[in-house]
């Protein structure tokens, strides 16, 4: 059947008895149809031949679509054809690009699991999980816009950290799939999104805070800590009030070992007593978040070992509940600690960016101190460039004083007059 395709002949139009289907096809726009079906759809068409083929494809539902809108549409896929595109393989292909949520899955297994550290696979997972799964996983990668990402960003306002680092995994998401050929490495939507500023959250603790700490470590393990009552519990005011916490011995050390060595937590924490080098004063680490890692032991970390019992069974320094398995986490005791000697706020990790700030104060030099952190970048070194104030002080002191000098009007320097040669 053909005829001009307008609102009120597709409204007229009724498929037969005995027909699933019936066609109205324009008189004006060849190619350009609609089809009615005995259940009552219409369905506006576009049908061409390519490759000595005739291929039809659905523009869209009548009602959804008006017959003007399904025409312009038909125009631009018939166009298209005339320049030698199959809209049908077009779109088969865009189909079988894949969505957000199948490619972070394969870069979770097939990239990250075999290739970076379980603390980052645990990380990333939980960022796809909280945020970006929910946001993307059902979107197909080539229809993920910058747009998009802004609007995602901007939504974590409140939490600046977690939006920076989940633009940062998108991107290695996306670059991945492009190093696969999936996706065109220049069309990573993340490029040219502005990052949230990050505020460091280094804090340093001072020699009056470290006295403190060493007076309630020395009581953590001998007499013990004064034990806080919680008023806000039924049964507070039965418990003693002379009641003493004294911390495991085993958790006290392995502060000291951080407070000493400037090492991260889980570095003491999993380090085994044949990692332990007693002669040449170093824990020989296999691996560290940076890779093979020494870690130097000066006489009050070595001490600290030497007055350690080994348990038997267990190879681990700091040893945990388990048989055989290193202490998990210092939460508990630390929280203990830091209470009791008023350092409201500080985090284990401080401990480092302490013991790397008295060593730019002493101007010790960067590279040495991140030799001793054991940083792989001198630009992680470089936050503790502030601090290293010694050679900043000689500097201003000598500027000051030549001017001041000059103020006074006193001589800068003493003045040596050249030797004539004699003739």
């Amino acid at each position: 059947m053909q005829g001009r395709i307008s609102k009120r002949a597709v409204d007229a139009l009724i498929c037969p008895a005995g027909h699933d289907r019936v066609f109205l096809w324009d008189c004006d726009l060849a190619g350009f149809g609609v089809a009615a079906f005995t259940s009552g759809k219409k369905t506006y068409y576009a049908q061409y031949r390519t490759n000595g083929r005739s291929r039809r494809i659905a523009l869209g539902d009548h009602g959804r679509l008006t017959p003007d809108e399904a025409r312009s549409q038909a125009k631009r896929l018939l166009g298209l054809v005339e320049t030698g595109v199959d809209p049908i393989a077009q779109r088969r292909a865009a189909r079988a690009v894949k969505t957000f949520g199948e490619v972070a899955i394969e870069f979770l297994n097939q990239h990250v699991a075999t290739k970076r550290k379980s603390r980052t696979h645990a990380e990333y997972e939980r960022l796809l999980r909280v945020h970006l799964l929910p946001a993307f996983g059902s979107r197909r990668m080539v229809e993920i816009k910058r747009s998009d990402i802004a609007r995602f960003h901007s939504a974590l306002v409140d939490r600046p950290f977690a939006a920076n680092r989940c633009l940062a995994l998108l991107s290695s998401i996306w670059n991945w799939a492009a190093r696969r050929d999936e996706l065109s490495l220049a069309d990573n939507p993340v490029r040219g999104i502005e990052r949230n500023p990050e505020r460091g959250r280094e804090r340093y603790l001072s020699s009056d805070e470290f006295r403190r700490l060493g007076e309630t470590l020395r009581l953590a393990e001998t007499t013990g800590l004064p034990w806080n009552v919680d008023a806000t519990k039924a049964n507070s005011k039965h418990l003693p009030k002379s009641r003493r916490t004294v911390v495991d011995p085993f958790a006290v050390a392995a502060i000291r070992l951080l407070i000493f060595t400037g090492a991260r937590l889980r570095e003491i924490l999993f380090a085994r007593w044949d990692q332990v080098d007693f002669e040449r004063g170093i824990i020989h680490l296999p691996d560290s978040k940076t890779g093979r890692k020494p870690i130097y032991l000066s006489a009050a970390a070595l001490q600290v070992l030497a007055n350690l019992p080994r348990i038997e069974g267990n190879p681990h320094v700091i040893p945990g509940e388990k048989p055989g398995a290193p202490r998990s986490d210092l939460k508990r005791p630390w929280s203990v600690i830091t209470q009791a000697a008023g350092l409201h706020g500080v985090r284990i990790h401080d401990l480092r960016h302490s013991f790397a700030s008295f060593g730019a104060a002493a101007s010790m030099g960067l590279p040495i101190i991140g030799k001793l952190l054991g940083h792989s970048q001198p630009a992680t070194t470089a936050r503790y460039s502030h601090l290293d104030a010694d050679p900043l002080r000689r500097a201003a002191d000598a500027i000051a004083g030549t001017i001041a000098a000059a103020l006074d009007n006193k001589p800068i320097a003493d003045v040596v007059p050249l030797q004539t040669r004699r003739s």
